[in-house]
């Protein structure tokens, strides 16, 4: 995805994103719930009736879209929001790019609310500052749909119409099933997370050491280092690797972390060490065709995550009741099922240099 590569300019910069009364609970009972506790509901079950679909396309509809960041998962999921608006004649007014800042986005918010969209889909750089800057737009009768993140005191209903997210425990059991794949039922394992308050990653990294423990007793956790700098991810694994020699995997929490952790392992000359990580990216992918070191990749579905946030936006518009929790599924991907999983997610082909290295 790279949902969480985070930008760095001249220096560091980790960015606040403080979830304020919002916490997004792993449960005990293995489920994803939502702010409140809500069930999830899951994204085939959003839908709309022909003759909804008939209303939505006589009322010439607008919507904008404000992204966090430009990534391949965020093209996808743009990609999926627009021709869902397309298909019911929603014109798509603006795209924007928070670039990680939360004063960009609040520009970017204030820029939009001249023209007026009937419908936002927004993911919230801070749960804060956000609260602050897209409450004029809905007080203006926009209807908020929200990729992941909930602006701190919106109310399901009146402030927003819904949130759309991965299964997070899904994701943190495949990765749990792919590190066990890799290593076997005694392996060693690195376990690198993200050191920062930003919920989506901290409940993935909680899920997959959750269902290492409940379902991999036997594969031992050597050793755990938090990363808030997505640029450490080599410095960290080559540190791991020099201090525990017999180790026989290292899970990154997202993709641009595993790029690093992988020229660790080349560095240090070491390919039986075997890496687990999440999101598509090319980087990784090429290394996973080459049958190098990246064994698993749990990847979303990020064009399907878009279009749902459109179907929900035009419902909301339609006055209809939406579900306040909504979670799109996640899938394994080994080199087996690279090719499909990539155009599966991402609905498009993979990168040339990757399926020339399946075919060798």
């Amino acid at each position: 995805m790279s949902m969480f590569k985070i930008l760095y300019k001249n220096r560091v910069v980790l960015l606040s994103l403080f979830v304020i009364g919002y916490s997004l609970s792993v449960q005990a009972n293995d489920e994803t719930k939502g702010p409140n506790g809500e069930q999830a509901t899951p994204y085939t079950q959003v839908s709309l009736t022909q003759d909804q679909q008939d209303q939505v396309k006589t009322k010439n509809y607008t919507a904008a879209i404000l992204m966090h960041s430009t990534s391949d998962w965020s093209n996808a999921l743009i990609a999926g929001a627009k021709d869902l608006f397309s298909s019911l004649n929603i014109k798509v007014v603006a795209v924007t790019d928070a670039e990680f800042d939360a004063n960009k986005q609040k520009t970017d918010v204030e820029t939009i609310m001249a023209m007026k969209p009937d419908i936002l889909i927004a993911l919230v750089v801070d749960p804060v500052s956000g609260a602050a800057a897209f409450r004029p737009a809905v007080q203006q009768g926009s209807k908020l749909v929200l990729i992941s993140n909930l602006p701190t005191g919106f109310v399901h209903g009146k402030d927003y119409a819904g949130i759309v997210t991965d299964d997070l425990f899904e994701m943190g059991k495949i990765a749990a099933d792919l590190i066990a794949n890799a290593v076997g039922p005694q392996g060693k394992v690195g376990f690198i997370y993200h050191d920062a308050s930003y919920y989506v990653t901290n409940q993935r990294d909680k899920a997959v050491l959750t269902s290492l423990k409940n379902h991999y007793p036997n594969i031992e956790i050597v050793a755990k280092r938090g990363i808030a700098n997505a640029n450490d991810g080599e410095a960290i694994a080559s540190a791991l690797i020099t201090q525990y020699p017999d180790i026989n995997a290292i899970y990154a929490p997202w993709d641009s972390i595993a790029e690093g952790v992988v020229s660790a392992t080349r560095a240090a000359g070491r390919k039986d060490i075997k890496v687990v990580t999440m999101d598509l990216g090319a980087a990784n992918a090429l290394d996973m065709a080459k049958g190098r070191n990246v064994a698993g990749i749990v990847t979303d579905l990020p064009y399907d995550l878009g279009k749902t946030l459109a179907r929900m936006g035009a419902l909301s518009k339609l006055g209809v009741d939406t579900p306040a929790f909504v979670t799109v599924s996640a899938s394994g991907v080994t080199r087996d099922n690279l090719a499909s999983a990539w155009q599966k997610s991402l609905r498009r082909e993979a990168p040339k240099s990757v399926i020339k290295a399946l075919d060798q």
